[in-house]
């Protein structure tokens, strides 16, 4: 191998419950390897049902990297993640084995294999306040309406319920005049430091669906709505980034008494949905990506032998 040579990467996407991380648990078994997440929720500290996060006994199976990074009132950013994820895959890769990009946050896996440059964005506090406090008052419906007016890329990539986001791409289009998502541009060098692999997995939409619902129903039963007791004791706020997540958010406002637990696990359930198709949106972008099909036990075995197949020869 010369230095020039490309680090292999099999990159394993999808939408949330398509059966990302036990495919790549059992791919990393078949062939030695080792799973960097690429999931924005799961690098938080303390959100381990509501973000579906591996569990001990899958950790043992495998080593999985870029989980419990950041305390749940912290940030992180894709910037963050293309740094921690580039450093993760280096060292597994030192180490003869597979890296392993695994998960569904389609912004952090393109903006790593692809090469995206963000450059930092201004900051006004002032601003920033002012904006809050609008979504406070009018919704945060009504500030992604605004977005989609303004920057409809960054609108399409930011769930509606998404406050910090939402109010963040607004205060960059206030203080620049141009819109977040042209603020971007690809460095083709960093894009080229990966042999990739890429594969998405999916499903027919009633069967992801069904899936997508009885996991929230699963997570509930194990104890969700304490998590979020936790959090909030903690002194994580609204306001935090970890709470804009889906169903995060939803049982802070249950916990607020704005709608009963049977009403918001309803909720939680549509926005995943619909959390899932946008998924499915923002990987459509890219090219590369080979789709595969776990409608069934029968198409499941086969992407495996697909994938596992795939793996042994980067």
């Amino acid at each position: 191998m010369t230095v020039a040579d490309p680090i292999p990467l099999l990159v394993i996407a999808g939408p949330t419950a398509a059966g990302k991380t036990a495919m790549a648990l059992e791919v990393a078994e078949q062939v030695g390897g080792e799973i960097v997440s690429a999931d924005s929720m799961q690098i938080y500290r303390g959100m381990d049902i509501g973000t579906a996060k591996p569990t001990r006994e899958e950790r043992a199976r495998a080593p999985i990297h870029l989980i419990d990074l950041v305390a749940p009132d912290g940030e992180y950013t894709v910037v963050d993640f293309c740094r921690d994820a580039a450093r993760a895959i280096a060292v597994i890769h030192a180490r003869g084995r597979l890296p392993i990009l695994c998960g569904g946050t389609g912004l952090y896996i393109r903006a790593l294999t692809e090469g995206f440059d963000f450059p930092p964005g201004p900051r006004d506090e002032g601003v920033r306040a002012r904006l809050r406090q609008e979504a406070d008052e009018l919704g945060v419906a009504a500030l992604h309406r605004r977005l989609q007016e303004i920057d409809p890329p960054a609108a399409a990539r930011i769930d509606p319920g998404d406050a910090r986001r939402t109010v963040r791409a607004l205060e960059v289009f206030e203080l620049t005049g141009m819109p977040m998502s042209a603020q971007r541009h690809v460095d083709a060098d960093s894009a080229a430091e990966y042999n990739c692999a890429e594969y998405v997995l999916t499903a027919p939409r009633e069967f992801l669906f069904d899936r997508i619902e009885r996991r929230v129903e699963r997570m509930i039963r194990a104890g969700w709505l304490d998590e979020v007791r936790d959090l909030v004791a903690s002194g994580v706020t609204r306001h935090s980034q970890s709470m804009q997540a889906i169903g995060y958010r939803h049982l802070l406002e249950h916990l607020d008494g704005k709608r009963d637990l049977a009403e918001t696990v309803g909720l939680i359930e549509r926005d995943t949905r619909r959390y899932a198709k946008r998924q499915m949106t923002w990987l459509r972008g890219s090219e590369g990506y080979r789709w595969l099909s776990m409608g069934s036990d029968r198409q499941r075995h086969a992407c495996t032998a697909v994938i596992v197949t795939t793996a042994r020869r980067l």
